[in-house]
């Protein structure tokens, strides 16, 4: 797990890298330009979901230990009822 400086720092530049492909684009259109937008678009949402999951984790904990708590604690409940 990154920690959320390294990402924010991998957002921005990305963030301006999209800017430029922005100004780039609104002189012409390039396709090839269009299609690293695209995808840049792609790496920035995969980079804000990391973000997050990373403070999830960092207020919550790990994710799998609540998951594996919740189903522990449905178990008991069933058996208790």
């Amino acid at each position: 797990m990154r920690n959320l400086e390294a990402i924010h720092a991998e957002i921005e530049q990305l963030t301006e890298r999209r800017r430029e492909l922005w100004q780039l684009l609104s002189q012409a259109h390039d396709a090839a330009l269009a299609d690293e937008l695209h995808a840049l678009n792609d790496s920035l949402d995969a980079l804000w979901a990391e973000h997050r999951e990373t403070r999830a984790t960092l207020r919550f904990g790990d994710r799998q230990r609540i998951v594996a708590r919740a189903r522990t604690e449905e178990r008991l409940e069933r058996t208790a009822a």
